[in-house]
């Protein structure tokens, strides 16, 4: 009877030893913590499950849906995102500038404050994409918004945010000099078109107002894509340089003909390989 009894003692202070043993926790492999994508060298969260049934990814070679997807509008027509009374001068999407080539285009507002301009959303969509970066000792941030039929916007130096977007780009990685790299967000934010998305852009310091503008349809790449010295030139960066479009001609046409008469901005002037 002692000897069973001191069996089973034994046994039940095994157990408690065991249960008072730290359980080894599963670490997320390298692809759950963070996920790399062509998009600007993104650095990126894990998006939830609903994340990623809509969204689209680049494979390296062309963007794919990850699920199935409406149709978009036809005509597809972007509403205005600003007052284009306020815009002096234009910058065209799909040339040099700097340097650098550039898919996107944007706006100048010269003798206006940031203050002055506010940018809308031309189009229900989501953001999915951002970044905030120190450029000029000022804060600037980057967005990219899709919609989910294939087409995508991206705004590149805002410097007021909307509480909605700034609520979601708090949480994104601190702010580093010329650091642009874009955090896809663990949850997206929907925006409807005529949405306020900022209300100021450029730079206070130096008061060079404008901001930059890019519009990308993923369902298929663009016309000069098909150019093989286009090709070779810009397949670095084909995510963005083969699905650029000219963003004018999805504006109405009494906004698209005033923007094309004002001046361009940059050594190539009007320029374009997208607007033809």
């Amino acid at each position: 009877m002692k000897k069973s009894w001191y069996s089973f003692s034994v046994i039940l202070f095994a157990l408690f030893l065991s249960g008072c043993q730290p359980q080894e926790r599963s670490q997320p492999s390298d692809q759950q913590q963070t996920e790399s994508t062509s998009v600007q060298s993104e650095k990126r969260q894990e998006a939830s499950p609903e994340e990623k049934t809509a969204s689209w990814e680049f494979d390296g070679e062309q963007w794919k849906a990850m699920s199935s997807v409406p149709s978009c509008p036809e005509p597809l027509v972007m509403e205005s995102l600003i007052d284009i009374a306020l815009v002096s001068s234009v910058l065209y999407p799909g040339q040099y500038r700097g340097g650098d080539y550039k898919p996107h285009g944007g706006f100048r507002f010269d003798g206006k404050k940031p203050e002055d301009i506010t940018v809308k959303a031309p189009l229900d969509a989501r953001l999915t994409l951002g970044s905030r970066y120190i450029e000029q000792g000022e804060i600037q941030y980057l967005l990219w918004f899709e919609n989910s039929c294939g087409i995508v916007y991206r705004f590149d130096h805002l410097l007021t945010l909307a509480p909605a977007m700034q609520k979601l780009v708090d949480n994104l990685p601190q702010a580093l000099p010329d650091d642009s790299r874009t955090t896809r967000f663990a949850t997206s934010v929907e925006v409807k078109a005529g949405d306020v998305i900022a209300t100021a852009v450029g730079f206070a310091k130096s008061q060079n107002v404008g901001f930059d503008l890019g519009v990308y349809d993923l369902r298929q790449p663009n016309t000069a894509s098909k150019n093989k010295s286009f090709a070779k030139k810009h397949e670095a960066y084909q995510e963005q340089t083969f699905y650029a479009v000219c963003w004018f001609d999805l504006l109405s046409s009494d906004i698209a003909q005033k923007i094309r008469s004002l001046p361009a901005v940059g050594i190539e002037g009007k320029t374009s390989d997208y607007c033809l």
